[in-house]
């Protein structure tokens, strides 16, 4: 089998070795082992199932919360002669009927799923009649209440355990603290509690928190200093392009990116960036999943992320060709106040939550009973115009309402445009004779597309317009006709999020929230705003120590390079001559931080420097406070 995993390996992605702990996770999966594998951003998940369900008879079921990177993924398999499907919100149900037929009779070996697919009964039934071999969670983290990132309907992937019981199962999860690694087991029904888990430690990025009321400065000075591509994240999206200008301007080749874009203008934006047209690419955090480009120098945050989970994994984008990165976040006593408003903001009153619900249901005119499994393009402008809810609010209170599983609102997907003939052929035939005008138009689809009898085949009415030298209009008129007359099953390209009923709509007085599940993953919420700021603040703690012991990665040494460790290795003959008075006058007795500094404060060290010495010995547990409030030497001194 060995030989047959480096003959797959070499033959489709181009690889004579693995990476660490790939070849571990892949040996469990073979060995029907269910498995949880923790890799940092850029340490090679997709490969970890990919490549041992290429080894196996059978389809793999993988199940992911991002359309954007399914719709990736299923690409870069398609281009490699793999035969890869996708199962998304916003797809008509016979198109969903036809891919999951594929998986049962067909030769696909790979089928991605979004999460609120399985609660979907026809799902459920198709996969009874597949072959497993292997169900893989990416971003397994979505299944923890204490994940930054929880999804109700990842809860549903147990009952597919149910359905196919002797089917291993790899969670892989890029960040996961201690309590989100135990849950993940828990939830997902391991048999036995089996844990890859590489170091998060990324010795070769320096993390730098600068502190600066003027950001735009400071940015251009890192981009000036650190030469080589690089990312820099905002959130909001009118900001990508105003910083990308201003950086244009300052002689720094830059392009903006959102996930409001056209689906082939993003295209084009990030294949210039990964092929260094433009240096430096501005964007919100719809940018990264699946892009692996590894000359990446520099990752600047011009805002605070809401968590240090999502904080690492973009940075984490920085320097994957193992050479000198950096991941740089500027920080200002405003951004602590704006993320404490907006996560104010995140936990909208339940009553509120309760109306937005009532409003949705009219919104989409669904009647109390039904709509149960319906998916509607859903615009978040155009609904909070019509109804008094201020975006934000309207943003949060569905995010809710999809923790407690009435519905599921997608990110934006820019989907294509799609079309089958769903009419027998003889059917369509006598249609033709009898309409000169369509039959010229049907000839035409049929010369530009094949395989449109069996499968739905993505088209460009623009390309079609083009080859009739006639208005896109008209293509799109005549695509519809067909469609109304049901010859046809016709799919309109759309770039709008989508929220998917999850359940009957029901009497919002009736809304089952619980309120201490909500004031739990409140705090939750808060704590890890909490850590965030922390980090963020923090001028007396390496940076990297931080992160990993955030992480549940003990005894992690400073890193030598972030701004913190920087700073005292500049000041390192003051900062070791104060440790040393430290330890002389402690080793006597415990003493007060007041009555320490009165010993050791002189003419040749200064009270702040002093305390700041003391303050870091703190912090990295060489001093500790006794329960009298005096300081006393730690085992570690």
């Amino acid at each position: 089998m060995n030989s047959d995993l480096y003959k797959i390996l070499k033959q489709y992605w181009g690889y004579s070795s693995f990476r660490p702990l790939q070849k571990d996770i892949i040996d469990s999966v073979l060995s029907n082992k269910d498995t949880l594998a923790l890799l940092p951003t850029g340490g090679g998940k997709s490969l970890c199932f990919q490549l041992p369900a290429m080894a196996m008879e059978g389809i793999c079921i993988v199940v992911s919360p991002l359309i954007a990177l399914m719709q990736d993924q299923v690409k870069r398999l398609n281009d490699k002669g793999i035969k890869a499907v996708s199962v998304v919100s916003g797809m008509h149900m016979r198109e969903i009927d036809q891919v999951l037929d594929n998986c049962v009779y067909g030769n696909i070996k790979f089928l991605y799923l979004s999460p609120e697919r399985l609660k979907s009964d026809l799902v459920k039934e198709r996969i009874a009649k597949m072959q497993v071999n292997l169900i893989a969670i990416d971003e397994a983290h979505c299944i923890s209440q204490w994940g930054y990132d929880f999804r109700p309907s990842y809860l549903e992937i147990a009952e597919i355990r149910k359905i196919k019981p002797k089917t291993p199962v790899l969670a892989l999860t890029a960040t996961a603290t201690k309590e989100v690694v135990k849950d993940i087991q828990e939830k997902l029904e391991f048999s036995k509690k089996l844990v890859f888990e590489q170091s998060f430690e990324r010795k070769n990025v320096a993390y730098v928190v600068s502190h600066t009321e003027d950001k735009l400065s400071k940015m251009l000075s890192v981009f000036k200093k650190i030469k080589g591509s690089g990312i820099v994240y905002v959130r909001s999206r009118k900001k990508t392009k105003n910083i990308a200008d201003f950086l244009a301007k300052h002689d720094i080749t830059a392009d903006f990116y959102h996930g409001g874009l056209a689906s082939e203008l993003r295209s084009i934006k990030q294949e210039s960036w990964i092929n260094n047209k433009v240096r430096v690419i501005v964007a919100t955090n719809a940018f990264g999943m699946g892009i692996d480009k590894p000359d990446v120098r520099t990752v600047v945050h011009m805002d605070v992320p809401d968590t240090l989970e999502a904080y690492f994994q973009e940075a984490g984008r920085a320097g994957r060709d193992q050479k000198q990165a950096y991941a740089v976040l500027f920080y200002n006593p405003t951004d602590k106040l704006q993320l404490q408003q907006q996560f104010e903001l995140k936990y909208p009153p339940l009553e509120e939550v309760r109306r937005v619900y009532e409003a949705v249901c009219n919104y989409f005119r669904l009647a109390v009973g039904s709509g149960k499994n319906a998916v509607y393009d859903f615009n978040l402008n155009d609904f909070s115009s019509a109804y008094p809810f201020k975006p934000i609010i309207s943003y949060n209170s569905l995010k809710i309402l999809e923790r407690e599983g009435y519905l599921a609102l997608s990110e934006v997907s820019v989907t294509a445009s799609r079309l089958k003939f769903i009419a027998a052929s003889d059917t369509l035939y006598q249609f033709q004779v009898k309409n000169k005008k369509q039959d010229e138009f049907i000839k035409l689809l049929l010369r530009s597309y094949s395989g449109l009898f069996d499968d739905y085949v993505q088209i460009n009415e623009a390309t079609l317009a083009k080859r009739l030298e006639i208005d896109k209009n008209m293509i799109l008129k005549e695509l519809n006709y067909l469609h109304q007359l049901e010859l046809i099953e016709y799919i309109p390209l759309s770039h709008n999020p989508k929220i998917t009923f999850i359940e009957e709509r029901i009497d919002s007085k009736n809304l089952r929230i619980s309120y201490e599940n909500y004031q739990r993953l409140k705090e939750n919420s808060f704590e890890k705003l909490e850590s965030v700021l922390n980090y963020a603040s923090s001028t007396n703690r390496c940076r990297n120590r931080l992160l990993l012991e955030y992480f549940s990665q003990r005894n992690a040494k400073d890193c030598l390079v972030c701004d913190v460790c920087k700073k005292h290795k500049t000041d390192e003959v003051v900062f070791e001559k104060i440790q040393l008075k430290v330890i002389e006058v402690l080793t006597k007795n415990p003493l007060t931080l007041s009555d320490l500094m009165n010993e050791i404060i002189n003419k040749s060290i200064k009270e702040k420097d002093a305390i700041e010495v003391v303050q870091w010995l703190v912090d990295n547990g060489n001093l500790i406070y006794e329960e009298n409030g005096k300081l006393s030497l730690s085992f570690k001194i």
